[in-house]
């Protein structure tokens, strides 16, 4: 259980820096407004599922999950 949470934290934290990195950067590149936004979201859609995908693997190591939210081996 200490495991899942250390992971799951160290996986926020990795997250949180790219998140970080690329806000930083973005406004770097001269893109016109309603493409930075669509930038932002693509990036906020891919980040939701990597944690959520994450926080699946960990889980499915400790407790039985159904069946279709196991990817399959």
């Amino acid at each position: 259980m200490i495991g899942t949470i250390l992971g799951i934290i160290i996986t926020l934290i990795i997250l949180g820096v790219i998140w970080w990195a690329i806000e930083q950067l973005l406004p770097l590149i001269p893109l016109p407004a309603p493409i930075a936004q669509v930038i932002r979201v693509l990036l906020i859609v891919l980040l939701v599922f990597i944690v959520v995908y994450v926080i699946v693997q960990l889980l499915g190591a400790i407790i039985a999950l159904p069946h279709w939210l196991v990817p399959i081996r």
